[in-house]
């Protein structure tokens, strides 16, 4: 099975990327193997990316998944090229860095993309869906939150960079800022009758999709689902009714 094309049309299973926010490489292969045939994006984040390394996304890949990395680079800006050119020789599809590095590093990220014989997708970080105004208030931003995420995108834009991570409750103002080409990666979406968890700016999947994002972020709706297959399932159905909502 070979991972779809981010950048490409895709079907409603295919929007979704499971977050493996697992402790070892044990566990998240094994909840791969129960998505099979439901999930074929896979989101590898700072724990397991930390305790297992590289090896994961071997494992991963080797499955027929694509592989979303998200470590968000924050550095100077050759440190954070380096690094980008270093997780697309993983073969990784999609990569995390965070547009609070300011221009010059996102700019380099685009350059170190760009040396890849396979390039991943660049997403930029707006603002975590963990906060919300008083949190980014405690660390100067003035802002209001949906200004900031703007501001963020519009320099992930003009660096170069092929999309934006943002909550879904930001996606309606993004699209037409962003235009048809730039991907909107959605973390935060809970069913209408699950809980937010520690998103600040959670929104259902039908509503993000029908505002314009491209992927859904979704961890412990399926990860801690009694059945994640059909907790899988119930959420590619969310997608497709949202995408519907969309054309109307």
């Amino acid at each position: 099975m070979i991972a779809p094309d981010p950048r490409g049309a895709l079907a409603p299973a295919d929007r979704i990327i499971c977050a493996l926010d697992l402790p070892s490489l044990g566990e998240a292969l094994r909840l791969v193997d129960t998505l099979e045939g439901r999930i074929r994006w896979y989101k590898i984040g700072m724990e397991l990316f930390t305790r297992e390394g590289p090896p994961v996304v071997e494992a991963v890949l080797q499955r027929g998944g694509g592989v979303f990395l998200d470590l968000k680079y924050h550095d100077i800006p050759a440190t954070a090229e380096r690094a980008v050119e270093a997780a697309g020789a993983l073969g990784v599809s999609l990569l995390t860095v965070h547009a609070a590095g300011g221009p010059a590093m996102l700019e380099a990220c685009a350059r170190g993309r760009d040396r890849c014989k396979t390039p991943p997708a660049i997403l930029a970080v707006t603002v975590l869906t963990s906060l919300d105004a008083e949190a980014l208030a405690a660390i100067g931003v003035g802002r209001p939150v949906e200004e900031q995420v703007l501001a963020a995108a519009a320099l992930a834009k003009e660096a170069g960079l092929d999309g934006i991570v943002a909550s879904p409750r930001e996606v309606a103002k993004l699209r037409p800022a962003l235009g048809g080409d730039m991907l909107i990666v959605t973390p935060g979406v809970r069913l209408a009758s699950g809980t937010h968890d520690d998103h600040a700016r959670a929104e259902t999947p039908q509503t993000a999709i029908s505002d314009g994002a491209d992927l859904l972020v979704v961890g412990r709706p399926i990860r801690d689902a009694a059945d994640p297959k059909v907790a899988a399932q119930v959420f590619a159905q969310a997608v497709e009714q949202g995408a519907s909502f969309s054309k109307k």
